[in-house]
């Protein structure tokens, strides 16, 4: 099974007004056609890709693009989209299956619908991937320029094509030579339909936009924003226990709380910090906090474990990233922690530079269950979300 895809690239996609052709504009760290070309490059069913450009660029591009992992060839595209495709198929091998069709200024094509319009047209020799209509449709009569409803269309027979568009090499050859004798359709399955052949349609994928306007393109480079921000969030989850004895102080979250007994530790053994500080080295695979703060040290002899929880944050800053949002659950039979979690909340905000309403505390109980539910210990678990540093105002980082 040999595949090959041709990117439409060739349109000066006057309507975005820009000052260069709108599959060159920037978005994210490629532009609008190095987004469909990495869809297709990706996909392990395509062989071969094909790109038409505007003829004058050519030249410009054509060493950037072949360096793909998928061979890829460039050629000049004609005066309309038919002459570019029918230009961009000429370089398709003779013993090739199919041909996908796509539109350079869809960037966001799913592997999905790739796969689902290859699998249609290996079965019926073509097919497209479309959305049934959301709207209401409306047919109007523009005769004498004024907008005027002329019919209401039902809806549910009325799709809205998108690419790509993939047909058998031969059923393409035929829709083509329509376009030669000078037809004018604005995409392929159109001139296959007027060749005799069928053409099935395959659920497309809202997300499948093509950027036309302005308002796309910043909408699409807000999407692809958000999308590498999630792409870079980070979990970490961490896990302290510290027996309670007498003759210490109890410190939770930099808090000193009154009671008759505190936790054994090197430092303060503020368990709250401790398993937070091993929640964000987590996130950021940095290691642990004994890795870093050792209790052979004695810098943090009786140290107070905000600072441990400081450094922890500087480590993963250093290495990119920041603190979102954290999430703290301390198990202890007693003191009752009530009082004390605003404090304790302020305190670990300061540390880590994010604001108290992103700090969650809450104490549970180990219901009088084993050595947390007889006293001996206080444990505490923590969860901590990172984000990219370049991604959040000034303002969250130093609130």
């Amino acid at each position: 099974m040999h595949i090959v895809a041709i990117v439409a690239a060739a349109g000066s996609g006057f309507r975005m007004g820009a000052e260069i052709p709108k599959q060159f504009l920037a978005l994210g760290d490629t532009t609008v056609l190095g987004h469909s070309l990495d869809a297709f490059d990706r996909h392990p069913r395509v062989d071969e890709i094909i790109v038409v450009l505007p003829t004058e660029l050519t030249a410009r591009y054509a060493a950037d693009l072949s360096s793909r992992r998928t061979p890829t060839r460039v050629v000049g595209g004609g005066p309309r989209r038919q002459d570019s495709v029918a230009m961009g198929f000429a370089l398709v091998p003779h013993n090739t299956d199919l041909v996908a069709v796509h539109d350079a200024a869809r960037p966001f094509v799913s592997a999905e619908v790739i796969d689902r319009t290859l699998d249609a047209a290996l079965e019926d020799g073509a097919a497209i991937a479309a959305l049934v209509a959301q709207d209401t449709v409306k047919l109007v009569d523009r005769a004498d320029g004024s907008l005027i409803v002329d019919t209401t269309l039902p809806r549910d027979t009325i799709y809205l094509a998108q690419t790509p568009q993939v047909f058998r090499r031969s059923v393409l050859q035929d829709g083509l030579a329509f376009g030669a004798a000078g037809m004018e359709v604005t995409d392929e399955a159109m001139l296959v339909e007027r060749a005799g052949h069928t053409v099935r349609l395959v659920d497309g994928d809202l997300g499948n936009v093509k950027l036309t306007t302005a308002q796309d393109l910043e909408i699409a480079r807000a999407r692809v924003e958000q999308s590498e921000v999630n792409a870079e969030m980070r979990i970490g989850i961490g896990y302290d226990l510290h027996r309670l004895v007498e003759g210490r102080s109890l410190v939770l979250g930099g808090v000193t709380i009154p009671h008759e007994s505190g936790l054994l530790g090197h430092s303060d053994a503020d368990a709250v910090c401790h398993a937070l500080a091993d929640a964000i080295l987590g996130a950021a695979a940095a290691g642990d906090i004994g890795q870093h703060f050792p209790d052979s040290d004695r810098k943090w002899k009786d140290a107070s474990s905000l600072d441990l929880l400081a450094g922890a944050y500087e480590i993963v800053r250093n290495r990119g990233f920041t603190v979102r949002n954290v999430d703290v659950v301390v198990i202890a039979e007693e003191p009752k922690l009530g009082p004390y979690i605003d404090a304790m909340r302020e305190n670990i905000a300061t540390s880590i530079g994010i604001t108290v309403a992103d700090v969650g505390i809450k104490g549970k109980t180990n219901e009088g269950i084993g050595p947390l539910g007889h006293g001996e210990a206080i444990a505490v678990h923590a969860i901590v979300q990172l984000g990219p540093v370049d991604h959040l105002s000034t303002e969250s980082v130093t609130s």
